[in-house]
């Protein structure tokens, strides 16, 4: 439930669509995606890397700072977006605004480093454990921003940015702060990382234009495919006339565990969610859903399910992002956060170019955001354009 409205003030970035909000616009409104193949465990593998000019602004960052040499990826992403962030908001050190930014996977590539090491020289690493906890993110996030405000990192697997956000909310609404930065940073493009989703048997294996077709019910393959970023929002408990977007509901459900990954057919946990994110908004007033939908047959199928329950024959405008840019477990919900406010700034529905070309909705003033994690933990956030 939401009590009070919550202002979007701030919003920052760092993806394989780029850095600044233009050129990610603009990788919006053109039908190519992201990805390339590039060989790992001498398999050439579909991935979505940062944008040339991110991974100049990451190479700038790690080398600005002797502390920052030893970070791994996932902590200099959302270092990046957060400053964004924050800059786009106004705020600065004396706001003492809180920190929730979580990964599902964390340090991936410094662990599967040090780890490597480890089994050759049987001798761990003096930073191979502090440079590897999960709370390095918001901590150094903290330390960049000079923040003194309470600093959370947290792992939901795939839905762990809009559980963020939902924390940095509960904050807010309890009134032990004024104003919070949540969001998710993922770095997993590495060769174990990619190896599980393999071993899953999700991960794209086609060459095709488009090789993950995430939210098309009729495939006949799993399609999903990793991508890599970060991306944080500024939180502020009110009415704020800078506000980008307004959160209007929020919404989460879990399932009861039938297997270590999978969501029930009738995808369940997003009934929940979105009926929970709903509250008062008749299903007509919803103008567009950004859907989870990681490319995976029975996953993009579950939520469609569970989205015609609730909408019946007036389902929404759908779409997702992860058919462009991949998924980026847990800086995903974010992401399609980030979509969302961009559709409702530009006031341009993105369509996916592989499916039907769907005309415009007009106005586009409320849209819906889903996430979730394995096994079940759904997030569902509706945003509105005043």
């Amino acid at each position: 439930m939401m009590h009070d409205g919550i202002s979007i003030t701030g919003l920052g970035s760092v993806s394989p669509l780029g850095i600044a909000q233009a050129e990610i616009w603009k990788q919006y409104t053109n039908d190519s995606h992201c990805f390339h193949q590039e060989t790992i465990q001498q398999q050439n593998i579909y991935t979505a890397s940062l944008s040339k000019d991110a991974k100049v602004a990451v190479e700038t960052l790690k080398n600005s700072n002797a502390k920052y040499k030893n970070l791994d990826d996932s902590v200099l992403y959302a270092i990046l977006a957060s400053r964004i962030a924050v800059e786009n908001a106004g705020w600065n050190a004396e706001n003492d605004f809180g920190i929730n930014i979580g990964s599902s996977r964390g340090a991936t590539t410094l662990f599967e480093k040090y780890h490597q090491e480890y089994l050759k020289n049987e001798h761990a690493a003096t930073l191979s454990s502090p440079t590897t906890t999960l709370g390095n993110i918001s901590s150094w996030v903290a330390h960049d921003l000079q923040t003194a405000g309470p600093q959370i990192s947290h792992s939901i697997t795939c839905s762990t940015a809009l559980h963020a956000l939902l924390n940095g909310i509960a904050w807010l609404q309890s009134g032990m702060a004024e104003k919070f930065l949540v969001g998710g940073s993922e770095a997993p493009l590495t060769p174990f990382t990619i190896a599980q989703m393999q071993a899953l048997h999700i991960y794209a294996k086609n060459e095709a234009a488009y090789p993950c077709l995430s939210l098309d019910l009729e495939k006949n393959h799993n399609t999903m495919i990793l991508g890599e970023g970060a991306a944080a929002i500024c939180l502020e408990k009110g009415e704020k006339s800078n506000a980008l977007a307004k959160i209007r509901g929020i919404g989460y459900a879990t399932e009861i565990l039938t297997h270590n990954t999978s969501i029930s057919a009738e995808g369940i946990c997003f009934e929940k969610s979105m009926r929970m994110a709903l509250q008062d908004f008749l299903p007509e007033e919803i103008d567009a859903i950004v859907l989870h939908a990681p490319g995976t047959i029975k996953g993009d199928l579950a939520e469609y399910q569970a989205i015609k329950k609730i909408f019946c024959n007036e389902i929404p405008k759908l779409t997702t992002n992860k058919w462009k840019i991949g998924h980026t477990f847990g800086a995903s919900g974010i992401l399609s956060v980030e979509l969302a406010i961009l559709m409702i700034q530009q006031q341009k529905f993105v369509s996916i170019p592989y499916l039907e070309k769907e005309k415009q909705p007009k106005p586009l003033n409320t849209i819906l955001v889903n996430a979730v994690g394995f096994g079940g933990n759904a997030v569902s956030v509706l945003l509105t354009k005043d």
